[in-house]
């Protein structure tokens, strides 16, 4: 049978560019390669796409490159126009690579802003290209921490207590709003972006006098930040996988549980320090807690209505036991030591699987899809 052929797309413009480089270079070791032809696509910081040769990229390697000196490329001109492949602009590819730029699907392997966002789903949906993972909504509601949890406050999940600043409202009234923060949310608190992962621009503020400059900080990364109250809880985190017959219930796997070394997961220990976290899979929780967990995650996944994948992190206070929703991730990190994939392999779908049921279900997805009608006429 012809293969299929799978643009991976990585790097993008965000502050997660690095993370995206170490997740890609896991999906193309673990793709299927029986099954699929890869094409390698980086997104530079500056936004510009690359034609990258599959071959020149070591199948070992722990973080793609982006050849910034590769062909610069753009989608198919025409809506569907996936057999005419990539369009090439500047110099020329050779050997396989150049009879072989045609794409069947996309797995966007990027995450943060203008990669997780919707921003690049709109853009696949607008090409007609079938793509990995949730569509534009999904991704949107997804990626703002305060959309999302909005959503799921209205479902009637529990959500640790914020509030949501847009940088003009803080600028124009920051003693009345510090003065809310302590009021309501009480210190310590955590300063986070609202469309940002990986813990970048996130600070965990112990006084008042620390606020206005966590603030400011997290203000760098996203024009809207959270202030949420710190609570002693557990982190625990469940993969969420699309069923393969639509309309059926999501899979949830087993409950995995970070431990960080540090004083919360920050960026630093999730990716800078060896030993800044331990991962325990499966989570040390009752069978009645795991119910509960897998519940929560399922409903996130259909109140956002998301396709393909989804991490779900929840929060389990120790005070109260309860558990509280904390963030969904619709492209989760894809290294062969992150949480999504790992969670698979202890619930039973390897790696290798669990990419190929991705690329199906983006196929199925897009050819439902296609049955739809597009004009209208009396």
């Amino acid at each position: 049978m012809k293969k299929i052929r799978i643009m991976v797309l990585y790097g993008g413009r965000s502050g997660e560019h690095e993370i995206s480089l170490r997740s890609a270079a896991s999906v193309i070791r673990f793709l299927d390669s029986s099954r699929f032809d890869v094409i390698p696509v980086a997104i530079d910081k500056q936004g510009k796409w690359l034609l990258n040769d599959v071959s020149l990229i070591k199948k070992s390697a722990d973080s793609l490159p982006v050849f910034h000196d590769a062909p610069a490329v753009v989608l198919p001109p025409h809506p569907g126009s996936v057999e005419d492949g990539l369009i090439r602009l500047g110099s020329t590819c050779s050997g396989d690579l150049a009879q072989s730029s045609g794409i069947d699907v996309v797995f966007p392997v990027m995450h943060g802003p203008l990669c997780e966002d919707g921003t690049i789903q709109g853009l696949l949906e607008l090409a007609d290209i079938p793509y990995v993972g949730c569509g534009v909504l999904a991704s949107a509601g997804g990626m703002d921490k305060d959309v999302a949890k909005r959503l799921m406050k209205e479902a009637g999940m529990p959500i640790v207590p914020y509030i949501a600043l847009k940088k003009n409202n803080w600028e124009e009234g920051q003693p009345s709003l510090a003065l809310k923060v302590e009021q309501e949310l009480s210190f310590p608190v955590f300063v986070k972006p609202a469309n940002l992962g990986s813990s970048v621009g996130v600070y965990k503020v112990k006084t008042a006098e620390a606020l206005d400059s966590a603030i400011k900080s997290a203000f760098q990364f996203d024009t809207k930040i959270l202030i949420e109250k710190a609570v002693q809880a557990r982190e625990i985190e469940l993969a969420v996988l699309e069923d393969s017959q639509p309309g059926k219930p999501p899979l949830v796997s087993i409950p995995g549980e970070i431990v960080p070394t540090h004083e919360f997961y920050s960026y630093e220990a999730k990716y800078l320090d060896e030993d800044g976290a331990k991962l325990l899979i499966p989570a040390k929780l009752n069978s009645e807690k795991i119910t509960v967990a897998r519940k929560i995650a399922r409903q996130a996944f259909e109140v956002l209505e998301c396709e393909g994948m989804a991490r779900v992190d929840l929060f389990l206070d120790k005070d109260s036991d309860h558990f509280f929703f904390n963030e969904i991730n619709t492209i989760p990190g894809f290294t062969s030591i992150s949480m999504y994939p790992k969670m698979w392999e202890h619930s039973g779908i390897s790696y290798q699987e669990l990419l190929s049921r991705l690329v199906d279900l983006a196929i199925s997805r897009h050819q439902r899809k296609k049955s739809l009608v597009r004009n209208y006429q009396q």
